[in-house]
C-alpha cells in the first residue's frame, strides 16, 4: 500500500467517525446552490478535519472539495486531494445508512489513490496504483459478466428496454442509490453491473470510486468511451456510464444512441 493511500485511508476512517457523531442526531442543515443542495453540520466538520490533516501531511498538494471554495491554484499542482466529505448528504440527513466519505489523490488528472468509507454500513473501499481494490481489507475479485447473465443496471426505466435489445441479454433495473460514489462501489463488489451517471456529476463524486472500479476491471467513461480526466478547470461532467470492463464500450455506444434518439 503506498503512502498516499495509507494517509487517506486513515483520514477517511477518522472522518467517518466524525460524521457518525452527527448521524441521526438532527444536525443543523442549510441549503446552497439556490436552495437545491443540502449541507449539514457534519459535511462541514468532516471537510474541516480532512483539509487540516491531509494538507498538513502534504502541503504541496492542491485541494478540491465539494464544501470548500474552489481556488484556481489547484490547477498549478500536479497532485490534488479530491474530497466529498459526505457523498449522499440527503440520505445522511434522512437517517439512511447509504452515504460515504470519498477521498482521492489525483495526479496529472488521473486518480492514483482512492478511499470510500461508509461507516453506517461498516464498509471501507480502497484502491491504489497496483493490485485489486479492497473492501474492508479484503481484495475484490476482478468483475466479469458471463454472456447469458442478466445485466443489473441502475438507470431510468426508459433506457432499460433499449439497452436489453442492444446487448442481447435481459436487463434488470436496479433501485436508485442516491450516493453516486457508493453506487459505483456496488459495481466494484458485484452488487451492480452498470449504472448511468446523469450530467453534472463532479470530480469529487466520482474520482475515488472510479479508481476503485478501475482496479477490479471496470471504470467510468464518457459516452464516447473516454476515461475521465480530473482536476480540470471545469469539474463537472456530461452523461457518463460505469460498469465492468467487457461491458463498457458497447454499453457506452448503446446509451449514446438511445440518448440521441430520445432527444432527436
Amino acid at each position: 500500500m503506498d503512502d498516499d493511500l495509507d494517509l487517506i485511508l486513515a483520514a477517511g476512517v477518522e472522518a467517518g467517525d466524525i460524521a457518525m457523531r452527527h448521524f441521526r442526531r438532527d444536525p443543523e442543515v442549510w441549503y446552497k446552490n439556490n436552495g437545491t443542495s443540502p449541507v449539514s453540520a457534519a459535511d462541514v466538520a468532516v471537510d474541516t478535519y480532512l483539509k487540516d490533516v491531509l494538507l498538513s501531511a502534504r502541503p504541496e498538494f492542491g485541494w478540491l472539495s465539494e464544501e470548500t471554495f474552489d481556488a484556481a491554484d489547484r490547477l498549478t499542482h500536479d497532485s490534488v486531494f479530491v474530497v466529498d466529505p459526505i457523498d449522499g448528504t440527503r440520505a445522511f440527513i434522512q437517517g439512511d445508512e447509504t452515504w460515504c466519505v470519498s477521498i482521492a489523490v489525483v495526479r496529472a488528472g488521473v486518480p492514483v489513490a482512492g478511499v470510500l468509507v461508509a461507516p453506517a454500513l461498516g464498509e471501507t473501499f480502497a484502491a491504489g496504483t497496483s493490485g485489486s481494490a479492497t473492501k474492508n481489507g479484503v481484495a475484490l475479485p476482478i468483475g466479469l459478466l458471463a454472456p447469458q447473465e442478466t445485466l443489473r443496471f441502475a438507470a431510468p426505466t426508459a433506457l432499460i428496454d433499449g439497452v436489453a435489445d442492444a446487448v442481447g441479454r435481459p436487463v434488470q433495473r436496479m433501485p436508485h442509490v442516491p450516493s453516486l460514489a457508493y453506487r459505483l462501489a456496488m459495481i466494484a463488489d458485484g452488487r451492480l453491473d452498470a449504472t448511468l451517471v446523469k450530467p453534472r456529476a463532479r470530480d469529487w463524486d466520482i474520482a475515488a470510486a472510479d479508481l476503485i472500479l478501475r482496479r477490479v476491471g471496470g471504470g467510468v467513461t464518457t459516452l464516447g468511451g473516454e476515461e475521465i480526466v480530473y482536476n480540470r478547470q471545469q469539474t463537472d461532467h456530461g452523461i457518463l456510464v460505469a460498469g465492468i470492463g467487457e461491458l463498457m464500450p458497447g454499453l457506452a455506444r448503446t446509451v449514446e444512441r438511445l440518448q440521441e434518439r430520445a432527444t432527436g
